[in-house]
């Protein structure tokens, strides 16, 4: 599995929550297992106290994003650091995918789960591939969704750095309602022109009638 596979964990977690429409998908301990995938041993470590420590990485990862979106690198790049520091991955090499005919094992970077807690391990796992994400790509690669209200994490992957929302969804909800805008501008403009026209037709006196 590359490193870049575990940037998505931030995003992920991230995306629980859209503070703007006060929604929180992050209530339970099921949801917390959730976010590991299908199958994930670490999932299983996850205890009712799990939910409020993810929480509270959330927040955290959320501001790497703002940080960046807003242009700010240095910060951003500051608070990852933090999350690096207090949550240390354990590197391993694995190989339980098989290369070739010969049975030959390909070979890879892993990062192991943490033996403490399930957040531990989770945060331990986002934060080094969202920090592998922002050396290889940049941070500005790490955006937050313009469709307001939606305002979701992403990656933008794109190659001429282009990306501006979340989904394919938010992206046309945002083109319709700025054609809207448009439009609305348009009739606004036509009907000032109108009244313009209107009031600088010199008015007949009575007596030429």
């Amino acid at each position: 599995m590359e490193l870049a596979y575990y940037s998505d964990y931030a995003v992920r977690l991230i995306n629980t929550e859209e503070p703007a429409r006060n929604k929180d998908s992050l209530t339970t301990v099921e949801a917390v297992r959730g976010l590991f995938g299908a199958g994930a041993q670490a999932a299983r470590r996850a205890t009712d106290a799990d939910v409020t420590r993810f929480r509270a990485v959330r927040a955290r990862l959320r501001a790497v994003f703002e940080a960046a979106d807003g242009g700010d690198e240095t910060l951003a790049v500051d608070l990852l650091n933090s999350l690096l520091l207090e949550f240390p991955v354990s590197p391993q090499i694995s190989g339980h995918d098989v290369r070739d005919s010969d049975g030959k094992p390909d070979w890879h970077m892993h990062l192991a789960d943490h033996p403490s807690n399930a957040t531990a391990g989770f945060a331990a796992i986002a934060a080094m591939g969202l920090a592998f994400h922002l050396t290889s790509h940049g941070a500005d690669r790490l955006g937050l969704c313009e469709a307001a209200p939606c305002r979701n994490a992403y990656l933008d992957t794109s190659t001429n750095r282009s990306r501006r929302y979340c989904s394919d969804r938010c992206a046309t909800r945002a083109n319709v309602a700025a054609y809207r805008a448009r439009k609305r501008l348009e009739t606004e403009r036509s009907e000032e022109t109108l009244r313009t026209a209107d009031s600088a037709q010199p008015s007949i006196p009575n007596s030429d009638r």
